[in-house]
């Protein structure tokens, strides 16, 4: 070997050593971690949007006809294939099968009260022939799912003076153009009830449970009081049926594919659609009506249809309130800790028992909610101030008071470390000169510490958030329930009704996901409130991101004395 072909071997042997000794493999193997961890997280994400979000586009619905001379209206749900050993096991007639797997569709066929299941498996085999039928007619009501079928007549009844008169319309054209202005006139009578039943007949029950506490406490409370109450509510209840009956008279006549006929009552049509007509246009706005639907409705038919307003309004409800009731308790601690605590054998063992604390399994903390906070602080509160309504408990029930204060007890532990972190990356010489210049020990910590240290509180603040709102195991013994009747927010006095029952995202999610009794009409209901589930937690993390991103640059030069 020449010397001058050592010196370029032994300068390659010390520039490999050098690449190792630097550091630079960990690097991009970190870089290729991350990576892979934001492609999985990203697709994740892909699929629960594709999953959830494509079930609200209006699908076409198919006409199916059988080998054994059936007829089904549906919508194609999904495609699957069973190898053909497996099918013939299973029960399936055998046929001279050309591959080895045997294709098959899941269609959703509605109509669950004429012909369930409104879920059923086509295999290809058997279908004979699959056309699209312009006519066809796609339903949604409030109860029995989705309806299919070719309209037939429109029956309206109408009132004219003390006589009824009954008409049908049986052209398909004018049908289509009353049935929409029917639909929106019975959405506006359903909402015109809810609205009235919310308020005026929550405003006259709240009345009368005062007006009937004050008379078993002897007060001036006298029996006329409550007479004219119960006559108010008797008429307001008279007011509820008639706005109620104000929706459209009459009934949409369906033709079945099997020869029968369908009479859907009016009242109970949420909207109805022809897919087999509408263009790209008109199916982009029906599936942009039906995503606003899901996020402003209520939900129907155990949760598996309709929307989940009252979910989303209890989780930000519940976690602007978790947020709100663990800051002032974890800052306070961690302030003890770090600036009022002589340091010694005790504050150590205090810090190990808070980390310890964040391990602790979330349903530990639901039981202590349930024992702790329901029935001995909430009884307590029942036996001091709402003696006159027991046995019925006020606040020794689980709701959102609960709720709030044992997630606020989970997450604590995240704020006192991430706030005693802040506090130690305050240097020593800017407490010095505050209290040099003459400033009191707590003029420094409440107005140089604790702003100072604002951004990395406000960390610990998102990642309690980002815990809280998906916790649903401490939530099942304390307050969230299947279906709450009202929400914790209404316009009676005093307006938050901090003792109600409330719904949640991620309790919602389970309920659909595991108890629902039509597995496959919840599937798509699952992904799509997963996905808005983590779109709302996004959401809260990127306001307080950006307030404590307004934080850091406001006292980035009181950092750097």
């Amino acid at each position: 070997m020449s010397p001058h072909t050592a010196r370029d071997t032994a300068s390659g042997t010390r520039q490999t050593i050098g690449w190792f000794a630097q550091g630079e493999p960990w690097i991009w193997l970190q870089a290729a971690a991350l990576a892979a961890s934001l492609c999985a997280v990203v697709g994740l994400l892909g699929l629960i949007a594709v999953n959830g979000l494509g079930h609200f586009w209006p699908a076409d619905v198919v006409r199916f006809e059988t080998r054994d001379g059936t007829a089904v209206y549906g919508e194609r749900f999904a495609t699957d294939a069973l190898p053909y050993r497996q099918y013939v096991e299973s029960g399936g007639e055998p046929f001279p099968a050309v591959t080895a797997e045997v294709v098959r569709h899941l269609v959703k066929t509605g109509n669950r009260r004429q012909a369930p299941p409104d879920f059923r498996w086509l295999f290809e085999h058997d279908i004979v022939r699959a056309t699209t039928p312009a006519e066809l007619l796609v339903v949604e009501r409030t109860e029995w799912g989705n309806a299919y079928g070719r309209p037939l007549a429109l029956r309206l009844t109408d009132v004219e003076g003390e006589q009824t008169v009954e008409r049908a319309i049986t052209t398909p054209a004018e049908i289509a153009t009353r049935l929409h202005t029917l639909v929106r006139g019975a959405a506006d009578a359903r909402a015109a009830a809810r609205a009235f039943e919310r308020d005026e007949l929550n405003r006259l029950n709240y009345e009368r449970a005062l007006a009937i506490e004050g008379r078993q406490r002897d007060a001036d409370d006298d029996d006329a009081r409550i007479a004219a109450l119960d006559a108010a509510y008797a008429a307001a209840e008279r007011r509820l049926f008639e706005l109620r009956a104000s929706a459209a008279r009459g009934t949409l006549q369906l033709g079945l594919p099997d020869g029968t006929t369908l009479d859907v009552p009016l009242a109970t049509i949420i909207d109805a659609w022809q897919p087999n007509q509408m263009n790209a246009v008109e199916k982009l706005a029906r599936y942009l009506r039906a995503l606003w639907l899901f996020l402003s409705g209520d939900p129907r038919e155990a949760n598996t249809e309709g929307g989940i307003f009252p979910a989303i309004f209890g989780t930000v409800l519940m976690v602007m309130l978790m947020a709100v009731l663990v800051t002032p308790f974890g800052v306070i601690a961690a302030l003890y800790l770090h600036e009022y605590a002589r340091q010694g054998p005790l504050v150590r063992l205090i810090r190990i028992c808070v980390n310890n604390l964040a391990g602790v399994p979330s349903i530990v903390y639901g039981v202590f909610g349930l024992g702790f906070l329901v029935y001995f602080l909430g009884g307590g509160i029942d036996q001091l101030l709402f003696s006159d309504s027991l046995p019925a408990p006020t606040f020794g029930t689980p709701g959102l008071l609960w709720a709030s204060l044992t997630l606020a007890l989970l997450t604590v532990p995240v704020v006192i470390v991430s706030t005693e972190e802040g506090l130690a990356r305050i240097p020593r010489a800017l407490r010095d000169g505050s209290l040099a210049l003459g400033a009191t020990r707590a003029e420094t910590l409440f107005r140089i510490v604790i702003p100072a240290a604002l951004p990395t509180m406000l960390t610990g603040v998102i990642l309690a958030v980002a815990r809280a709102a998906g916790e649903v195991a401490p939530l099942m013994l304390v307050g969230v329930v299947k279906l709450a009747p009202a929400l914790p927010v209404d316009g009676v006095f005093p307006y938050l009704h901090l003792e109600r029952k409330f719904m949640h995202l991620g309790f919602h999610i389970y309920d659909v996901g595991f108890q629902s009794p039509n597995v496959e009409a919840a599937q798509p209901l699952v992904y799509a409130t997963a996905l808005l589930l983590v779109l709302i937690v996004i959401g809260l993390n990127l306001g307080a991101i950006g307030l404590r991103n307004r934080l850091q640059r406001r006292y980035r030069d009181l950092e750097a004395v």
